[in-house]
């Protein structure tokens, strides 16, 4: 797995530390996601986890990334353009 990239991504109600870091993370995996990349090939190519290898832990932090991803554009967004 690439350094800094967790398996689980923290959750909370309120964009994190870690949504900041990562958000070219979401983006590309939003990319992926519209191209009809799979699971396996985002998990590798973005999160650089082997699919083969790691067949469970791949899908697990992709879906984690994936639901956060979808988060901050439905949700989270909204805090960046609060005053």
């Amino acid at each position: 797995m690439k350094p800094g990239i967790l398996e689980e991504v923290p959750w909370s109600d309120s964009i994190t530390s870690y949504d900041r870091q990562h958000s070219t993370i979401y983006r590309r995996i939003l990319d992926a996601c519209a191209d009809n990349a799979s699971v396996e090939e985002m998990a590798e190519l973005i999160l650089g986890i082997d699919p083969i290898l790691e067949p469970v832990r791949a899908r697990n932090a992709i879906r984690s990334h994936i639901d956060r991803a979808n988060w901050m554009v439905t949700t989270g967004y909204k805090e960046l353009f609060a005053s």
